[in-house]
């Protein structure tokens, strides 16, 4: 029971101890109250104070100060006072042999000490405590009379209560696991005790330095068949779906594997959601950080790290209700939704701009009796809120059941072991559905009228009146179609003639330079067809073509008032469409030589991307001699414009630039690693970040981008391009390019975030350093708070920038194999408790060119040379 009581001084184990806690006289001991070891404890406590003692537990004439902790028996977890980086302080619970310091619980998080002089003891009424130095009360457990109360830590990390004298050493009178923050260890239930209506769930942290509640909390809803949420501030972002008796419906990563076992409980009294390790000596945590993710780690102690395994959400099909009611989310389809059999879109003009939130609508109606069902395979379950469940009924029961009652639309097994048991079924709208790959998921039966099932389904009756309704159906729809098709045709031939008298007889006389370029967008697709045969026309793509026309009205005829910005292959508008919805247009110049390969890259490579964090493609407009790609606009245009910009860049305080630092993480992870297709940008640069209204970033331009196999590390080409300050030398040099020299670039923009500075055309120290150079030196002095922008001030959280300087320099050692992948360093910027190695030298490449002052606004263009087959872009004031 006994465990070693540490002072700790600025998360220091010392080499001396002080006591534990004192009295002014010695308790009186009797073997009814406590025993014999006990007794002797005390006593010891209370005539020699400075003996260290082996405790893990206060009784109510103890108290416990800044300079000492509480030990678990196990000596696993440690309690007691700690600043977390905002000079207040709290009543924490953090794992004691940890070299960083990782705060599992804590106490007064709303309330906290305005500095180290707090106390936590037993009240006078048997609750537990915590005082401010003028003994003014701070935060209290709140639990009912006790006549002997003793507090204990455990090896479990739970704080508990309990009678001294109470036989029942697990009958606790109040404990800690009942008052989760973020985290939920081993043995912690989250969900409902529905006698009393208690309900345990995590609240984030509001930021990594300031404990209180933050926006994000994850919750069990038990009504229907219950799930958990996580919710920002009460709205839902991500649904984990119910549990189907393995896992999870929306977890399929949720195996009993390394280690971990997963409980579901579902009573009349209880639900609620925990997990344990089958060994004891594993430690595992779930997290839900501050950011609005749910993280799972586990320590490993070989190499001293948190290692991150599971993650949510963690694509775009994790979005609640991304694609709306009877849609369906694919990862593996791009778009990523699609309507299921028998629906269409409810919104097609937003389905086709890839904005499914609409969702789909029925085709047929329902008729009832009739009726028929359609099996879908590898689903997640739609929101269950308001499902019926029947733990006891076969699935031909649940049926026959859903079959005669017309507002039943669904229905499912309410567990998968053992062939399946239960029923499940829905009476509303089905939203939030994704489908996996094979051997994940579970089957969902959609009711749908019977006319839409085909004969391997559920068939019609197969009568000859029936097969003369289908012919007449057919014929009917042909007939249709041909004279619809025959007014697009002379609706096209009209068009075309209006667009060369716009055009003034410039293409009065199409040469075959001009006839190449209406076939520009199938030549990209054949080419992407070569490298990947399950694209095979534009049709698979599903990328909306806009007319020139359209495009030309939208931006006022390309107005100069509308115009965004320009670069090396064209310049780039602002539009606006007849419906409303505005448009950023990438104009590729008539006279770049570059512009075609770069054109035929994009709409092959970013029609497949899905991410929060990547910008969106609407479409493009490929007419005559015009190229264009048509993007969703972006209210703050790109980062360099406001960054770079003393009259703009105190618009980013520091949570706005660790924000957008971790969304180019994010959206280069899923380059690399998530999407269907590793992507190796090339070109990632201040310019190429854009920022929407709410300061999301999202990456762009990806004319430069290269496909990789998936085993596929590195490739080598004669053909170099990029832009000075952001290639990494391995890349200018010689031509190799990976993951890692996107890391590079990764690293010096996040230097570039920190300090306000460009790193081409900032010098320090009479032009012997550039922004790498100076942000190493520095680091090497223990000065990187130097760095930081002063147009932050001093609101800023100064262990996330050193975390972010550090990472930093880590993406730009002179080595590519010293460089941490995206994973990694998404991994370091979320966690205060990953291990960070030391970086290394920077590399520095690339001939040093007089200072380039300015700004976005000032109407320059980035300027592209090509030499020596080296294409790289001058970043000059625009």
């Amino acid at each position: 029971m006994a465990s070693t009581v540490d002072n700790i001084e600025e998360n220091k184990h010392p080499t001396s101890h002080k006591s534990y806690a004192s009295t002014e006289k010695p308790p009186i001991c009797t073997m009814r109250d406590i025993t014999k070891l006990h007794c002797f404890t005390v006593f010891c406590l209370a005539f020699f104070p400075n003996i260290a003692i082996s405790l893990d537990s206060l009784t109510a004439t103890q108290s416990l100060s800044k300079d000492k902790t509480l030990s678990s028996a196990g000596q696993v977890f440690e309690l007691g006072f700690f600043d977390p980086g905002n000079s207040k302080w709290y009543l924490g619970i953090w794992y004691r042999d940890i070299p960083d310091k990782t705060v599992v619980w804590v106490a007064n998080r709303d309330a906290p000490l305005s500095n180290s002089s707090g106390t936590f003891k037993i009240g006078d009424n048997g609750s537990i405590v915590v005082l401010h130095q003028d003994g003014k009360l701070s935060w209290s457990s709140n639990q009912t009379q006790v006549v002997n109360p003793v507090v204990q830590l455990l090896d479990s990390g739970n704080l508990v209560v309990r009678e001294m004298s109470e036989n029942d050493p697990e009958k606790y009178l109040w404990q800690s696991f009942d008052y989760p923050t973020d985290t939920l260890l081993p043995g912690m239930n989250l969900g409902w005790d529905l006698d009393t209506g208690f309900d345990r769930y995590l609240r984030s942290w509001k930021s990594s330095v300031d404990p209180s509640t933050g926006d994000y909390s994850f919750k069990l809803d038990f009504h229907g068949f219950p799930e958990i949420f996580l919710l920002n501030k009460q709205v839902p972002t991500y649904r984990s779906g119910p549990w189907n008796g393995i896992r999870f419906s929306g977890v399929p990563e949720m195996d009993p594997l390394n280690g971990l076992d997963f409980t579901f409980v579902m009573d009349s009294d209880h639900i609620s959601y925990s997990f344990s390790v089958k060994n004891t000596s594993l430690l595992s945590r779930l997290i839900m950080n501050a950011t609005g993710n749910l993280q799972r780690y586990t320590w490993i102690e070989s190499s001293q790290v948190w290692n991150k395994y599971w993650y949510a959400p963690k694509d775009q099909c994790d979005s609640y209700k991304e694609c709306g009611p009877y849609g369906i989310c694919d990862t593996d389809s791009s778009p990523v939704c699609r309507c299921m059999q028998g629906f269409a879109p409810k919104n097609l003009q937003a389905w086709n701009f890839r904005d499914g939130s609409d969702g789909c609508v029925r085709n047929t109606n329902l008729g009832c009796e009739k009726d028929k069902f359609l099996l879908l395979k590898n689903m997640k379950l739609p929101e269950t809120s308001s499902a019926f469940v029947d733990k006891t009924m076969s699935i031909e029961d649940c049926k026959e059941m859903c079959l005669k009652n017309c507002s039943c639309i669904a229905y499912a097994d309410y567990e998968i072991t053992n062939g399946g048991k239960g029923c499940v079924t829905w009476t509303g709208e089905l939203i939030d559905m994704r489908e996996y790959t094979q051997g994940s998921g579970q089957d969902l039966h959609v009711r749908l009228a019977a006319s839409e099932i085909d004969d391997g389904g559920s068939a019609s009756s197969g009568k000859g009146s029936d097969r003369t309704k289908h012919i007449i159906t057919i014929v009917s729809i042909t007939v249709v179609i041909v004279i619809l098709l025959s007014g697009l045709a002379i609706c096209f031939v009209w068009k075309r003639n209006r667009f060369q008298r716009i055009r003034k007889g410039k293409t009065q006389s199409k040469g075959l330079r001009e006839r190449s370029q209406v076939f520009l967008l199938n030549e990209a697709v054949i080419s992407s067809k070569n490298e990947y045969s399950s694209e095979s026309n534009i049709d698979d793509l599903e990328l909306p073509l806009f007319d020139f026309v359209t495009v030309v009205m939208a931006t006022e005829h390309f107005s100069d008032k509308n115009k965004l910005g320009e670069g090396g292959f064209g310049s780039v508008y602002k539009g606006r469409l007849v419906e409303g919805q505005e448009i950023a247009v990438k104009r590729l110049s008539k006279t770049s030589g570059q512009g075609t390969e770069e054109f035929k890259n994009e709409v092959r490579l970013i029609a497949r991307l899905q991410h929060r964090n990547l910008v969106r493609l609407l479409g493009c407009c490929v007419e005559v001699d015009e190229k264009m790609l048509i993007y969703e606009y972006m209210e703050n245009r790109s980062l360099d414009s406001v960054l770079f910009d003393k009259a703009k860049r105190s618009l980013l305080d520091w949570p706005r630039r660790f924000q957008i630092v971790c969304g180019i993480a994010r959206g280069l992870l899923y380059l690399h690693q998530d999407s269907r297709f590793r992507i190796i940008h090339r070109d990632l640069k201040a310019s190429n970040v854009l920022l929407d209204g709410e300061m999301n970033p999202k990456i762009s331009d990806f004319g430069m981008a290269r496909i990789f196999g998936k085993d596929q590390t590195e490739a080598n080409t004669k053909r170099v391009v990029g832009t000075y300050g952001y290639m990494s030398p391995e890349y200018a040099m010689d031509g190799l390019f990976s993951v890692k020299s996107d890391a590079f670039s990764f690293g010096v923009l996040v230097l570039e975030v920190i300090s306000g500075k460009k790193n081409r055309g900032f010098y320090y120290q009479n032009n012997e350093l550039n922004l790498l150079g100076h942000a190493w030196k520095l680091w090497r002095e223990g000065n990187g708070l130097e760095l930081v922008d002063p147009s932050l001030g001093d609101v800023y959280s100064s262990s996330e920038v050193m975390r972010c300087i550090q990472v930093g320099l880590l993406c730009v050692q002179e080595q590519a194999e010293d460089r941490p992948t995206l994973s990694s360093v998404l991994l370091m910027l979320s966690s205060e408790t990953a291990t960070m190695p030391q970086p290394k030298q920077p590399g520095f490449c690339l001939g040093r060119t007089p200072v380039e002052a300015g700004s976005f606004s000032s109407g320059k263009q980035e300027e592209s040379c090509t030499v020596n087959h080296v294409t790289v872009t001058m970043l000059e004031a625009r």
